[in-house]
């Protein structure tokens, strides 16, 4: 007698659940509480096991149907071995010919398995969508479990897609540069795939014969893959002339560039129009004058907006002063081997910075508080926002309750901010909810600035180039290590006076460094 395989109870706030994925096949022998069907839903994906040993007799729903709850899924035949019954073997025909069919959407290469579709990951609310950056795997590229295969970057930080389980990319469905919302599909993927027979190696033949494989693209007797396609047009270039390094000379993104580099792969020029008879000749230049033109990335997109909208926003003033950095100098240079040592991270001059501006975000609420609307919130603790560059433009991650700080804790957090910042991989929450910020232009040579305000905050601390200049001290000139200070501040929440003397708190809590030990 056949045992029913049923889909399970479904929570009251989920109606229906479509099938992900068919672990076995007609015909396949089970063993009881083994995996056989998987439910997704919209919050969960929910496993069928099988309710008793036997053979998957019958599939009543297909991969991709919509099922209810407890509805019947298929049916487990009582002891048949596997191959040995004749219907099973039929429908186990049947099924393999309609996946084979169906090959666009969910196929395996030859010594596939089990297709998964790789989604983008689930963006936080405040993020609506993002741009696929790069793929870093190829369709048919063997990959492990974990290994990462693209990198979506939205306007706050770069995510990264990894691999649901060793295997290969069967197709890709969002190329290089497209705009893609939370969890949309990005390729499919086949476990155990990749190698010989991978849709590398056949995606012309296999798109005649009506299954798209991919979205490689033959141009004569030359095969494309998508990111070199999408180079090959924006530099117009002759394909003819570029040499693929791919598997059965597929022409990859790599061999596009290093073209592009060479010059080696430009059409060639057409014939010159003859002269117009009458009219001003057009100015003549020699040699070649190049034109790149690339799309701006989210995160320069934000940033832009972000500070436009400051400077169209806020009243920003900016005020000046200078700092005589001798005696921050002279206490790093005597402790920095023991700091070393103790703390395993190098003492620099950011530690004092940011432990002087906690110290003058206490003495002054105004510079520490935002306004929101109407309302001015005044923070009962110091967030300070460290500026940090990367390649793809100016992030700001957040060092929390900066006043309990040590400053090796100081030194180790921006350490970590920078190394993760230039690898893309800091978390949005980290660059959420300062309540001043701190940009150090003098690491690229800067002598002096104007910092742009960071929204909704009202304050942002500009330093630069440690310089040495004659300076009249009690009476004689001598040679001193200075540093300008600049202070942006919004002039809505903040007045000129309390502007300067926090400026000048931090000047005098630098050039003594003990007040920032003894509190005063």
């Amino acid at each position: 007698m056949a045992t029913e395989i049923k889909a399970p109870t479904f929570p009251e706030s989920v109606a229906e659940g479509s099938v992900a994925a068919w672990h076995k096949k007609p015909g396949d022998s089970v063993e009881r509480d083994e995996l056989i069907v998987e439910i997704e839903t919209d919050k969960v994906v929910l496993e069928v096991v099988a309710p008793e040993a036997g053979t998957l007799s019958e599939v009543l729903v297909e991969e991709g149907d919509t099922v209810q709850s407890e509805q019947v899924l298929g049916k487990i035949g009582e002891g048949a071995a596997k191959g040995s019954d004749k219907g099973g073997e039929q429908k186990r025909e049947k099924a393999e010919d309609k996946a084979e069919s169906n090959s666009a959407a969910t196929a395996a290469p030859a010594g596939g398995g089990k297709s998964h579709e790789v989604k983008a990951p689930t963006f936080p609310e405040s993020i609506q969508e993002g741009t696929v950056a790069t793929w870093h795997k190829k369709v048919g590229e063997a990959v492990k479990r974990d290994d990462v295969l693209a990198d979506i970057e939205t306007d706050k930080v770069v995510l990264e897609v990894v691999a649901p389980a060793d295997g290969a990319i069967a197709e890709i469905k969002a190329e290089e540069g497209s705009q893609v919302e939370s969890e949309a599909v990005l390729a499919i993927f086949t476990e155990g795939a990749g190698g010989a027979g991978s849709p590398a190696e056949s995606s012309g033949d296999r798109d005649e014969a009506g299954a798209a494989v991919g979205a490689d693209e033959k141009i004569g007797d030359k095969i494309l893959a998508p990111a070199a396609r999408k180079l090959v047009a924006e530099h117009d270039l002759d394909v003819g002339k570029i040499e693929g390094t791919g598997k059965g000379g597929r022409i990859l993104k790599e061999d596009v560039q290093r073209a592009v580099q060479a010059g080696t792969a430009k059409k060639s020029a057409a014939p010159a129009a003859a002269p117009k008879p009458s009219g001003a000749a057009a100015p003549a230049f020699e040699g070649e004058r190049p034109e790149k033109r690339v799309p701006m990335s989210r995160l320069r997109q934000t940033i832009a907006k972000r500070l436009v909208q400051a400077q169209q926003t806020a009243a920003m003033l900016t005020t000046y002063n200078e700092v005589d950095m001798g005696a921050v100098m002279e206490l790093r240079a005597q402790y920095k081997d023991t700091f070393l040592k103790a703390h395993d991270v190098k003492l620099g001059f950011m530690g004092f910075f940011v432990k002087a501006a906690s110290e003058a975000l206490k003495r002054f609420p105004d510079v520490n508080a935002s306004i929101d609307g109407s309302d001015i919130v005044y923070h009962g603790y110091q967030d300070i926002g460290v500026a940090v560059s990367t390649d793809r433009g100016l992030v700001v991650p957040v060092l929390r309750d900066t006043d309990s700080m040590k400053i090796a804790d100081v030194e180790k957090g921006i350490v970590d901010f920078g190394k993760r910042a230039r690898d893309g991989k800091l978390g949005i929450d980290e660059m959420q909810g300062g309540t001043f910020t701190i940009t150090n232009g003098g690491i690229f040579g800067s002598l002096m600035s104007t910092p742009i305000l960071n929204p909704p905050q009202t304050a942002i601390l500009g330093m630069h180039k440690i310089q040495e200049r004659p300076m009249a001290v009690n009476g004689k000139v001598e040679i001193r290590p200075m540093m300008y200070l600049a202070l942006s501040y919004d002039h809505r929440m903040i007045d000129g006076k309390d502007a300067v003397q926090f400026l000048v708190t931090i000047k005098e809590l630098l050039e003594d460094p003990a007040r920032l030990l003894l509190d005063i």
